[in-house]
């Protein structure tokens, strides 16, 4: 929020708590576009005049604009963060809702590849290989419009035009009767798709505090990393009975109910955009037309255009911790990506599995990222706040906290690679090389999550849509690219020693998150970005 809505809360937090306890503690941070005062217990004493000397220098250094529509004090009820709980959680339900479907159209068509290939004649095993990845390049493209835009004009519009773009196009992929057709309605689709998957942790950032959004952030996550299981589990069978088009028919009609639940049930969240709407209702309602928000301002079509693809722009380029964070991302997601894309030909060559049973290869990976999820969703919010607690004497927030967690458990993916490598390489039970996947599962999502809670606490509601995005740009460009040389990797290395040069990688990976949570903070402090 602006100086104005600070001055405003930190007044209204006077009045009603002019005499708090001793036990009681207040936690100012002013150091993002949101605030949150939290009163909690502490065994400590508090420095009552300190905060109070705090608030009166506030309050002198602005004066408030009697025409500046803003909250009514800090219990507002049309304050997102001052809905009802099940509101809040139901709007992270929906958005990860959408997430999954478009997750699960990235890794649903996989084992069906095969099948795609042989009716278009297609021999090039690269582009072979395309016809999947593909639509994870327009999971690169699009955040970088999409994302900002959901900053300029709310999430809602966004949610609803991506979805009906997916809708439109999951129709061409179905009906496609060249490889070329398919590739550019699977690219269009692919773009559309990534709104819901960025977006979501800008809606996450609007409704849920930020001592509070790392169960949220799981539950959001839920939704994506299920579609890595049920995906290839459903359409194998799907493929194989009824043909690779009914994969994309399928997920069309679960969009169509998804835009319909999101288009009756969400509502705007984006804090801006409600100022914004509060203060032309309020100049109808009251005939004043000098009354605004500080968000009023919002230029022409082409200037939001502009400015929506310069903002995550500027974070990669201008951002060590951004740029830094999202290439780590970015190889670890892109290392994902390029098992997913060799599971069919592997497990069909040494394990003899057909197009029916081969989602079953992609079991290990689903459960080690849902036991990640849940764990994750427990011990993130009060790993943060021991750490923020212990360090600052509860004092301020510190963002880092968030990647404490990716420090302990970054180990695991290259664990993971070897595991999977040598036990397919000797052809162990093919149980054996499904545990290992799950290793590399729980090791990616104890990568990315910590990273993204990290982008949102840092960057807040006004600017964590685009932080994310910046994120994805990164991850999908090598999600899409590096799978390609995965045939000639394992042609030239074999499962053995090519999985093992990819864990050896990871392991040479594995000092970025100590050197993250030792130095992010003075990494996003030396070079702040003006967004």
């Amino acid at each position: 929020m602006a100086s104005s809505t600070v001055t405003s809360t930190l007044r209204d937090s006077a009045t009603l708590h002019a005499d708090p306890p001793p036990s009681v503690r207040t936690t100012v941070d002013l150091a993002f576009t949101d605030i949150d005062i939290t009163f909690t217990d502490c065994t400590g004493a508090l420095d009552v005049e300190k905060n109070a000397a705090l608030a009166e220098q506030e309050n002198s250094q602005s004066s408030v604009d009697p025409n500046l529509v803003d909250w009514d004090g800090h219990n507002d009820p049309d304050n997102p963060y001052n809905w009802s709980y099940g509101l809040r959680i139901a709007h992270v339900i929906i958005a990860s809702a959408t997430a999954f479907f478009a997750n699960l159209t990235a890794t649903a068509f996989a084992p069906a590849a095969p099948s795609l290939r042989t009716e278009f004649h297609i021999t090039n095993l690269t582009l072979s290989a395309l016809t999947v990845t593909i639509y994870l390049l327009g999971f690169a493209l699009g955040p970088l419009v999409i994302a900002p835009l959901s900053e300029h004009y709310g999430r809602r519009p966004v949610y609803s035009v991506c979805l009906t773009m997916s809708v439109l196009f999951l129709v061409g992929c179905s009906q496609a009767t060249d490889v070329e057709a398919f590739l550019i309605c699977r690219l269009i689709t692919g773009i559309a798709g990534s709104g819901p998957g960025t977006v979501g942790s800008g809606t996450i950032a609007d409704v849920m505090p930020r001592e509070k959004r790392g169960g949220a952030m799981a539950i959001f996550a839920i939704g994506p990393l299920l579609s890595h299981t049920i995906g290839p589990l459903i359409a194998g069978p799907v493929a194989h009975y009824l043909g690779w088009r009914w994969i994309f028919r399928i997920i069309l009609i679960a969009n169509n109910v998804i835009l319909i639940t999101a288009l009756s049930f969400m509502r705007e969240t984006y804090m801006p955009v409600l100022l914004q709407k509060k203060a032309a209702y309020l100049r109808k309602k009251t005939g004043n037309q000098a009354l605004y928000s500080q968000h009023d301002s919002k230029g022409s079509a082409l200037e939001a255009l502009k400015n929506a693809i310069k903002r995550p722009t500027k974070l990669l380029i201008y951002s060590p911790i951004v740029w830094s964070l999202s290439v780590y991302c970015a190889f670890v997601w892109g290392l994902l990506i390029l098992l997913f894309t060799t599971f069919p030909d592997v497990y069909k060559g040494q394990y003899g599995f057909d197009q029916k049973n081969v989602g079953l290869a992609y079991i290990g990976m689903g459960v080690g990222m849902a036991l990640g999820a849940a764990s994750f969703g427990i011990l993130s919010d009060k790993t943060a706040k021991k750490r923020s607690a212990g360090q600052n004497q509860g004092n301020d927030w510190k963002p880092e906290s968030r990647l404490q967690l990716m420090v302990y458990f970054s180990t695991i993916t290259p664990i993971g690679f070897f595991w999977y490598g040598w036990s397919t390489y000797y052809k162990a039970h093919w149980v054996v090389p499904i545990i290992g996947t799950g290793f590399i599962g729980m090791g990616a999502l104890y990568i990315v999550m910590p990273v993204q809670m990290y982008l949102v606490d840092i960057f807040g509601p006004t600017a964590a849509a685009s932080a994310i995005a910046a994120n994805t740009v990164l991850r999908s460009l090598m999600s899409t690219f590096l799978p390609l040389a995965g045939p000639s990797l394992y042609e030239s290395l074999g499962l053995g020693w090519g999985n093992t040069l990819l864990g050896f990688i990871a392991v040479g990976f594995c000092a970025l998150p100590a050197f993250f949570y030792k130095h992010g903070e003075w990494m996003r402090t030396k070079w702040p970005v003006e967004i």
